[in-house]
Formats: structure tokens, sequence, C-alpha cells
């Protein structure tokens, strides 16, 4: 199964899991006078829309690439991340405003009933299980778009524990201002995972990297290959899973050009055997010794000391 079909898969679990939950977490907490529950399924209510979203990029990023987008269209699922972000982190300060508003003004709903608690236990579960499935299709089509929904989802299992606990303190001491404050609560959660899956995305975006140990793989393998030194201006950005890398090495001057393509092909060779998901390599070749000072990419001593530092 490629990328795309991993990623239809788990779009269409997505779509019917969250479709089930929220409307069962609405519907009960409209009747049960739960904002805690209502949030609860507000935020499922957006993971549907997320799913959606999901199943039209996968036609994007599947497309060939073309004379507009010589890189292909795998920034599309980058993009829609951030998106998802504001989109989670809308329904979030929604969820916060309204409960704010509620404690300020003095307005409170209803004790809840245990129907309430018993149809939390069952998003407890039913969110487990989305967010395992979402993980393990990320993990193997290697989406970040998957991994965001996953953790997402995850965060909406503790969402559904906080409610739980606001339910039975409710339930206990006869008071709605329990169920109140978790939904507050639930709301800066919410915020908070939008926030972080933004970041992630922008980091991705603006062909940055917070790991810097696959820059090692890059000195491993010119340290493997006789006749290349010197890796240096090198530059590796992630495009929706996959590696793009750029880098210059140096070789023998009185090297011929024959001679030197094979050495950097050997290069080229050695980083895919070491780092899996490579959809490009550019190798530049230079004289052994005259590393030109550039503004930008990465000196041997950065890749060393900072993957040496990360370890």
């Amino acid at each position: 199964m490629d990328k795309s079909k991993y990623i239809r898969t788990a779009a269409v679990i997505g779509i019917a899991g969250n479709a089930i939950l929220a409307a069962l977490k609405i519907v009960v907490g409209v009747i049960t006078q739960s904002a805690a529950l209502i949030g609860d399924g507000i935020d499922s209510s957006t993971d549907v829309l997320i799913s959606i979203i999901t199943l039209v990029v996968v036609k994007v990023i599947s497309a060939p690439a073309d004379v507009k987008h010589p890189w292909g269209h795998g920034r599309a699922e980058t993009v829609a991340v951030a998106f998802l972000s504001f989109m989670i982190f809308f329904a979030g300060a929604q969820l916060t405003v309204n409960s704010v508003s509620n404690l300020i003004s003095g307005t409170h709903n209803f004790v809840p009933s245990t129907m309430a608690i018993i149809v939390t236990l069952v998003s407890i579960v039913g969110k487990i299980l989305l967010a395992w499935s979402q993980y393990i299709l990320g993990k193997r089509a290697d989406s970040p778009m998957l991994k965001a929904n996953a953790k997402n989802m995850a965060g909406d299992v503790l969402i559904s524990f906080g409610v739980l606990i606001g339910l039975v303190i409710s339930l206990l001491t006869d008071s709605a201002y329990a169920d109140t404050i978790i939904a507050l609560l639930i709301g800066a959660w919410i915020i908070k995972i939008a926030v972080g899956i933004f970041l992630e995305a922008n980091l991705e975006l603006m062909d940055g990297n917070s790991d810097m140990a696959p820059y090692r793989v890059i000195v491993d393998a010119v340290d493997s290959v006789e006749g290349a030194y010197d890796p240096h201006r090198a530059r590796m950005r992630r495009v929706a899973g996959f590696w793009d890398i750029d880098f210059d090495i140096g070789v023998d001057p009185r090297c011929t050009v024959s001679e030197a393509h094979d050495i950097a092909s050997q290069v080229e060779q050695e980083v895919k055997k070491r780092l899996e998901n490579v959809f490009d390599i550019m190798i530049h070749i230079e004289p052994r010794g005259d590393c030109a000072t550039e503004s930008f990419g990465l000196s041997e001593d950065d890749m060393r000391g900072d993957c040496e530092a990360a370890e």
C-alpha cells in the first residue's frame, strides 16, 4: 500500500469514527446540559473536518510534478497541517470564550446526569482506537499530517478524561461549576495543541529542521567513501515526509570529471542506505581544500558538533 492509500484509509476511518462520537456527545451534551461534553463534541467535529481535508490533500500530493511544480505537490500536506492548526485553535478559543463568559456572568447549566458519564467513557475508548489507527497509518506513510492528527486525537483522550472528572465532581457536589471549569480547561488544552501543531508545520514550511541527527548521516556517508572529503554547505529539508538534500564535497583536484562523478554517486548511495525516504540529493563537487565561505548551509564542524551535542 502506497502513501496516498494509507492517508486515504486514515481519513475514512477518521471521518466515520469522529462523526459518530461527535454526534453522540453533542446530542447527549444538550440533553444533559453538560457544557464540557458539548465542547468535547465540538472538538470531535473539527476532527471530522480534518479528515475531510485530508481526503482532499491526498489527491493533491498524489499529482505528479509539472512545469509549475517541479518538486511535486508534497508541500500541500504541510500547508494543510498549518490550516488545520487554525481550525483547531478556533474551536478551542470559541469554547474558552464561552466558558469564561458563563463563569463571569454566573450562568451555569444544570447538573449533568449519569448518561453523560456513560457517553464520555464510550468517547475515551473510541478516541484511543482512533488515535492508535492514525498513528500506525501515519508512521507507515511517514505523513506529518497523519502524525499531527494522531497527536490531536491523543490529546482528545485527555480531554475526555477531563470531561469525565468534571461530570463525576458535578454529580458528587450537585453543582455545575466543575463542568463549566472543565470546559474552560478543555478549551485551553485545544489551543495548546493547535499552537504546537502550527509551530511544527511552520518549521517545515520555513525549511527548518529541529532534529540535527540526520546531518550526521551526510558526514558518515562522506567518511565512508574513499576520495570524498570536506562535506559543507549542507541543507536538508522535509517535503511531505521526504528528504530533499543538498551539500558540497571536496575531491582531489587531479580527479577527472568521470572519477569525481563516481565519488559523488557513491556518497549519494551511502546517504540513501543510512536515511529512509530520500526524495532527492544534489551533491556539488569542489577541489579539496577550496571550500568557499557561504552565508547558507551547515559546515562540517556544524554537522559534527551539533550532532554530538544533540546525542
